[in-house]
């Protein structure tokens, strides 16, 4: 029998990269700093400092290794959920960010291995039977495709949240029990 795939993204869903990157600006560009709460759209262009365009915001060189944990249980849980599903982490990335990328994976969680890590922009052109994401983009599509999804909240996602009422989980705490529950229509645990 086939296991559940479970496609898990990485910037702001198993780590933190917004707030990195607004501490970044903030130290940069002090006279337009910017609040993680005020980022409540995608494009966030129109709040930063002319100078901070996007290459800049998210192209610090080091940025992406540099990265806190999303929470203090994200570890344990993406492990189990490592041990009794596919699990493969899918992210966007820049060719130059690539490398970061992996190198905190290896860091944080050695046990993913190269055959789970997936650069890609178009994660609804992949086979999973859940995605676990921050983005509309990527939240939607899969949704209107009969997929399941998990939303990991932030500012930039409230509105879709509250449009489409994705599943939320704003927390990795018991997330391998959460996911469970929603792939198993018995609820048992795997």
């Amino acid at each position: 029998m086939r296991k559940p795939i479970i496609a898990v993204d990485m910037d702001d869903t198993i780590c933190q990269l917004v707030k990195r990157a607004i501490y970044h600006n903030n130290r940069s560009f002090p006279t337009h700093p910017l609040q993680y709460e005020d980022m409540v759209d995608w494009d966030t262009t129109h709040l930063r400092h002319p100078d901070s365009t996007h290459e800049v915001f998210y192209g610090r060189p080091g940025l992406f290794e540099e990265l806190e944990l999303y929470d203090e249980y994200v570890v344990e849980e993406m492990q189990k959920l490592n041990e009794v599903y596919d699990l493969i982490i899918v992210t966007a990335a820049e060719p130059r960010t690539v490398n970061e990328k992996w190198n905190w994976l290896q860091l944080h969680m050695p046990f993913i291995k190269l055959e789970q890590f997936i650069t890609c922009k178009r994660k609804n052109l992949l086979t999973f039977d859940l995605l676990i994401d921050d983005g509309p983009h990527n939240l939607i599509p899969a949704v209107e495709s009969g997929r399941k999804v998990i939303c990991i909240p932030h500012p930039w996602n409230r509105l879709h949240c509250e449009q489409y009422g994705f599943p939320l989980m704003s927390s990795w705490k018991d997330a391998k029990l959460y996911i469970d529950e929603m792939m198993l229509p018995s609820g048992l645990h795997i």
